[in-house]
């Protein structure tokens, strides 16, 4: 009589406990829980086991995340311990992740997206108003510079000041003071918290481009680990993949970060993928905008791999979907990139950087 094998091995791994490193904010937790819960109903015979820990950016609240100058605030931790191997994935918005990885990690899934947009919500005295309709000199309150230069230049009558916190810390300062007449948040952040009630107005790209990334889940892994990459990519959404990969090399084509304003919005209809990107000045009295499309067939390609299927494009291992169509996710994002440095984003940009920094 023969014995079955290891539940760990009917999966193709080796190992039964997964451990799954996250940040220890509520909003990471839940986003974290909807992965490994994915990962579960496709591996029932696995254990997954949530290993959390604080990150730079969630222990030093009382400086703007512009100002710190580090570019993985909320995920070189994360990043020690999945090189120590303490952890074996790591659950992060996309949006939080470098467009350059630490060498021996990818992105081994990008996760359907959430709404990419941005939300405003209001104190409970202005329920029902909009940023247009808040009295002159009201104080709004972001800890991002991508948000407040926009805002800036599409409502001239508000003031801006930095909010930093989690959720429910800005939620509570917004509610608790009259500091504030409202806060803008990323509404899938919201949204994954159960706070829809709470969102009073969602800006759409005409108000405010939103973040590179923004409203996408990504799992990162070790590179070589091609049982854990095999077992992540399953959860890759193609279109999401393609948009942000787009966004992400815009970014990394224009040197952007969180110290300078950059913003973006992807549109992925009939075969097109369409990217607008623009950067501004920190007061948003400059800025340059630019539109452009390329064609692409996002379809996952189960037999597109050989040689090619491991390449990452700006961090991103997607090896069943069309390599043709992230190179030219990649290329589009570049173009973009491109015909603002042409246009002068580069001094806009080192000057918003230099004004940051000082």
């Amino acid at each position: 009589m023969t014995s079955s094998p290891p539940a760990s091995e009917k999966n193709g791994l080796k190992k039964e406990t997964i451990r799954v490193g996250t940040r220890k904010s509520q909003l990471a937790r839940i986003q974290t829980d909807s992965v490994v819960q994915m990962l579960q109903e496709r591996h029932p015979h696995l254990c997954f086991e949530i290993v959390a820990m604080s990150t730079t950016g969630d222990k030093i609240l009382d400086t703007a995340l512009s100002k710190i100058g580090e570019k993985s605030l909320f995920t070189k931790e994360l990043e020690n311990a999945l090189e120590r191997n303490e952890v074996d994935l790591v659950v992060h918005s996309l949006k939080d992740l470098p467009t350059s990885l630490p060498p021996g990690f990818t992105i081994g899934a990008v996760c359907k997206r959430e709404s990419p947009y941005d939300a405003v919500v209001f104190h409970p005295k202005h329920a029902g108003k909009s940023l247009h309709s808040l009295p002159e000199k009201s104080v709004i309150g972001t800890s991002s510079l991508r948000r407040a230069a926009q805002l800036k230049r599409k409502f001239p009558h508000l003031k801006f000041r930095d909010i930093r916190g989690n959720l429910n810390t800005r939620l509570k300062k917004l509610d608790e003071k009259e500091d504030f007449s409202a806060i803008v948040l990323a509404a899938a952040g919201l949204r994954r918290m159960g706070w829809d009630s709470r969102i009073g107005q969602v800006l759409s790209p005409a108000d405010c481009l939103y973040a590179v990334g923004q409203g996408a889940l990504a799992v990162e892994v070790r590179a070589r680990d091609q049982e854990i990459l095999d077992m992540v990519s399953v959860l890759h959404d193609g279109e999401t993949v393609l948009r942000c990969i787009a966004e992400r090399a815009f970014m990394k084509h224009l040197e952007g970060g969180c110290s300078v304003p950059v913003a973006v919005n992807t549109v992925l209809k009939d075969f097109q993928l369409y990217l607008t990107g623009a950067v501004y000045s920190l007061d948003g009295s400059e800025s340059l905008r630019e539109t452009m499309q390329a064609s692409m067939n996002y379809f996952p390609h189960e037999n597109e791999d050989g040689p090619n299927d491991d390449i990452q494009h700006v961090g991103i291992t997607a090896k069943n979907f069309s390599q043709s169509a992230q190179v030219a996710a990649e290329k589009l994002g570049i173009q973009v990139a491109e015909l603002l440095l042409s246009r002068g984003a580069k001094h806009i940009l080192n000057v918003a950087r230099q004004l940051n920094d000082a």
